[in-house]
């Protein structure tokens, strides 16, 4: 925007750009600069270095990435390049790496995917003789992610698998793996366990079970079983942890950017896609993605994917420390503005690992749930669990009641995560909007 122009573009708390009228830029910043963000589990705004390198594609890269004409190799180029960067992020390779539009369709892929090759094994006979009216079975938890959920829920209703939903421990808020490997069936094809929690930050001990798994399959190979494949929904890790599909043992690991300041794309690991891991698509068209996901690649996005796997294989651990540093000091101004008397910590669970960055809580007494917290605090912008609930009002979060979290304790409930750039200066500003939020709906329930 040139100066003749009466708006202008403000850099956020939270890292994004709105625009405001130069006349009142003074008092309109310092309103849009009060906000404190710390929902970076919902979503994550795009790092300066990314949005860089999506606009220098869209001037670039503009051409079919399928051409040979100089725009159209530089689109390649650059889509080869990203795909290296997400392979060194999740240690795979290359060729392992499938570009979708976002998590949802990658885990819907895998999904979809695991019924027909289980269908297929049928055909071919590997259940024997007078076993094709079975239904493929799959395993997960109860505390999935909707996009692994429904699609479950939907190939039950339609009478075409059989799904188990295993609850966590209300211990470790963790699935325990011999809870997973009891649910095992004939005919179960697929297990899909996420990789952390969204609400909790439970982290799920999935090396641990895809060895069990392996295990499993050598011997119902002898008997003719089919091959349980394995997947897990790693969103909420990467950029907070270190994520390596081969230390995980799994089949398939879905990439989520806009979880870790990339763009709204996503990708889908599988180990080596069509000869070593099945890989059917959903879609039909060209043959872009080895004909696993036709469609003309989305440049610019998927060079933003590319550039914040970069980040993360430079700076993985030292966002990882900076974030616990934050998370651990919220959790003690909390503690000392509160009282433990007063707060219940619905992520703590002893004996689990948990995400460096997420704090999920809640304030004892009527009249405090999260939504009316939220909405009496002036500074503060974050949510009471997974955003793709928000509707639900203050009904409590299943995913803390499937925890073993008290109803009226859940209900309650806040989360709060933080970011790369949040600071603790940051936290002493929210834990003040949280005291006079709470003090505010204290004495409006007393007069």
């Amino acid at each position: 925007m040139d100066g003749d122009q009466v708006e202008k573009m403000v850099l956020t708390k939270d890292g994004r750009k709105t625009a405001v009228d130069k006349e009142c830029d003074g008092e309109e910043k310092k309103s849009v600069e009060s906000k404190v963000y710390m929902d970076y589990n919902a979503t994550t705004p795009m790092a300066p270095e990314v949005i860089q390198t999506v606009t220098e594609a869209m001037h670039e890269a503009w051409g079919n990435p399928s051409s040979s004409y100089t725009a159209g190799r530089k689109a390649k180029e650059i889509i080869n390049k990203a795909r290296e960067s997400l392979a060194r992020m999740v240690g795979g390779r290359p060729q392992d790496i499938i570009f979708t539009s976002g998590g949802t369709e990658a885990n819907n892929l895998v999904i979809h995917t695991a019924l027909r090759h289980f269908r297929e094994s049928q055909v071919l006979g590997q259940d024997g003789p007078g076993e094709d009216h079975k239904r493929a079975h799959f395993i997960t938890s109860n505390v999935e992610h909707d996009s692994v959920r429904l699609p479950l829920e939907h190939l039950v209703k339609e009478h075409m698998a059989e799904a188990t939903f295993v609850p966590v421990s209300k211990i470790t808020g963790q699935v325990e793996v011999d809870d997973i490997i009891a649910a095992i069936r004939p005919t179960t094809c697929l297990v899909s366990i996420m990789l952390a929690n969204n609400e909790t930050g439970v982290i799920m001990p999935i090396s641990e079970l895809s060895q069990q798994i392996q295990i499993l399959n050598q011997n119902r190979m002898s008997l003719g079983l089919p091959r349980i494949l394995m997947h897990t929904d790693a969103a909420q890790m990467i950029g907070k942890g270190r994520v390596d599909g081969q230390d995980l043992g799994v089949d398939y690991l879905t990439i989520v950017g806009h979880k870790f300041y990339a763009p709204r794309i996503g990708a889908l690991y599988v180990r080596g896609p069509g000869v070593t891991t099945p890989l059917h698509p959903m879609l039909f068209g060209g043959g872009q993605e080895w004909n696993f996901r036709p469609g003309t690649e989305n440049t610019p996005m998927i060079a933003g994917l590319g550039k914040a796997a970069e980040l993360v294989n430079k700076n993985c651990e030292a966002y990882e420390a900076h974030m616990k540093e934050v998370r651990d000091y919220l959790e003690k101004r909390l503690e000392a503005s509160f009282g433990k008397q007063r707060l219940h910590f619905n992520s703590q669970f002893p004996g689990a690992k948990r995400l460096c960055n997420t704090c999920n809580f809640s304030f004892w007494g009527p009249g405090l749930q999260g939504r009316m917290v939220l909405s009496h605090c002036k500074t503060l912008l974050a949510s009471v669990g997974a955003a793709c609930h928000s509707e639900k009002g203050d009904q409590p979060s299943s995913i803390l009641l499937s925890c073993g979290i008290p109803y009226e304790v859940a209900q309650n409930a806040l989360r709060l995560s933080v970011g790369r750039d949040t600071t603790k200066e940051d936290v002493d500003v929210i834990v003040e909007d949280l005291k006079q939020s709470v003090a505010q709906l204290e004495q409006n329930r007393v007069t």
